[in-house]
């Protein structure tokens, strides 16, 4: 087994995802304009992939673990490699959301198998240098949609955004086959029931978060939310009755494990919201086109690229749990420098040394973090347990997501909120300063959030036995 290709092809599949995440965002003013549509109705090109990404990766995860994993992962690189071309051929907005749909079946496959087949390949002392590796991956993919994005929509149409994943994804596809193996499948059977509900739960919680962050509180969103969160009590007797549950409940009774998916569900949303919430400031307050406020914030991915695999190999020397803690002190410390220096006329090259120290931050907490859910998850469940933690993030980027535009819509109009997120309008005096007191609002909660995780990203970390053992 040539565990260095297996390395490529995952590092390959993380760097698609975060190019198709950056690249979309960018494209879609000229989308809109181009498919004759609204904002409103465009910018779903970028939520639906999120929303299904969030409901199914718990769900792919447990299919891998039955199926087999390397099946699984190289059969969501041909979904989304085909869906890739078929966004690329749309001609209206409808289609090209529905194989944005499609597209983000295959990427839960991807996403949800990629950390439990390092944690199959790689013994438990090589780990974290295998996850900084694949971090890697997708700081660079995220580099690079920026400027591919603003390359491509410029010169070639914002269809040869989704065309640039169809040649990578076959040779993905190619070298995945050749390498990637089924390793340690469970001869069990798929819980139904439980994906049902699960998957019933989550989406409509996904989407009735999206709905209030769209048009604000209304009684169907409310209802929806409602609706998610009582089929939860539902699962979870389910699972606790199945004779195979997609998600053995027994596992939260392993504290570090259930202390290490908690950090990761909040960095999600205290972490993520930087981005939203810098990158509104930028194009609604400074005025940056989405190209260059999101390259004045590359410095931040170049410093994570270049020290993940360092920083997962510190995390394999032991104590994976407190490698990502400190990196979530870092994070903290950017949004309180945020919170007290950011304002309508702040220095450039001051954003671009506090973004240096997120990027620190996200270098430290990944690698360490997939690293310690993988160390103490049982092995037959590695890919629930992957899947659970790719589920858990994906509605944390949901809810910074949410965060960011309630707390825009605090001080402007909704639809001035999303035409700033996608860098089509900007804001001038007195508003500018009220939507950035706004900010520091949001900039509070997030650090209070990312407090939380750090807390308990130390306790798990501060009785567990070293990963080299």
């Amino acid at each position: 087994m040539n565990t260095n290709s297996i390395l490529f092809v995952l590092t390959l599949g993380s760097l698609m995802a975060a190019v198709d995440t950056t690249i979309v965002l960018l494209a879609l003013p000229t989308i809109t304009s181009s498919l004759h549509t609204d904002l409103l109705s465009s910018i779903w090109v970028l939520l639906a992939y999120m929303i299904v990404i969030s409901v199914l990766s718990t769900q792919a995860g447990r299919i891998g673990d039955l199926f087999g994993k390397g099946k699984i992962y190289n059969l969501g690189f041909v979904i989304f490699t085909v869906a890739s071309a078929l966004c690329g051929i749309s001609t209206n907005i409808d289609m090209l959301i529905i194989f944005r749909i499609v597209q983000a079946i295959g990427g839960s496959m991807l996403v949800a198998n990629s950390s439990s087949i390092v944690a199959d390949v790689f013994p438990p002392n090589r780990r974290g240098k295998a996850y900084g590796i694949t971090s890697l991956g997708w700081n660079i993919g995220a580099l690079v949609g920026i400027v591919l994005g603003g390359v491509l929509t410029t010169f070639l149409g914002w269809q040869y955004i989704f065309y640039i994943n169809v040649p990578i994804g076959i040779v993905a596809v190619l070298l995945g086959l050749m390498n990637i193996k089924d390793i340690n499948k469970v001869n069990t059977k798929l819980d139904i029931p439980g994906a049902i509900l699960l998957g019933a739960s989550l989406a409509l919680i996904s989407l009735s978060l999206m709905f209030i962050a769209a048009s604000g509180t209304s009684t169907d969103s409310i209802i929806e939310l409602a609706l998610g969160i009582a089929l939860i009590p539902f699962f979870l007797l389910n699972e606790t009755r199945s004779k195979y549950p997609i998600l053995n409940l027994k596992i939260f009774k392993i504290r570090l494990l259930t202390y290490s998916i908690l950090a990761n569900f909040l960095q999600g949303i205290g972490g993520l919201s930087l981005s939203f919430l810098l990158i509104m400031y930028l194009q609604g307050v400074r005025g940056l086109s989405p190209l260059d406020s999101s390259l004045l914030l590359t410095p931040g991915y170049v410093i994570a690229s270049i020290l993940a695999p360092f920083m997962g190999k510190v995390a394999d020397r032991g104590k994976p749990g407190i490698v990502a803690g400190i990196g979530l002190v870092f994070i903290f410390i950017t949004l309180i420098l945020y919170f007290f220096l950011l304002t309508p006329t702040t220095d450039y090259y001051l954003i671009i040394g506090i973004s240096a120290i997120t990027g620190i931050g996200s270098a430290m907490f990944w690698p360490s973090n997939s690293t310690a859910i993988m160390f103490h998850a049982p092995k037959e469940y590695y890919g629930s347990v992957s899947g659970l933690s790719r589920t858990l993030g994906n509605i944390g980027t949901i809810l910074s997501y949410v965060l960011s535009i309630v707390v825009a819509t605090l001080s402007i109009p909704r639809n001035v909120a999303f035409e700033i997120f996608i860098g089509t309008t900007t804001l001038n005096g007195d508003v500018s300063a009220t939507f950035v007191n706004g900010l520091h609002f949001a900039f509070l909660i997030s650090s209070i959030i990312i407090i939380i995780a750090m807390i308990f990203s130390f306790m798990s970390g501060k009785t567990q036995e070293s990963v080299t053992k």
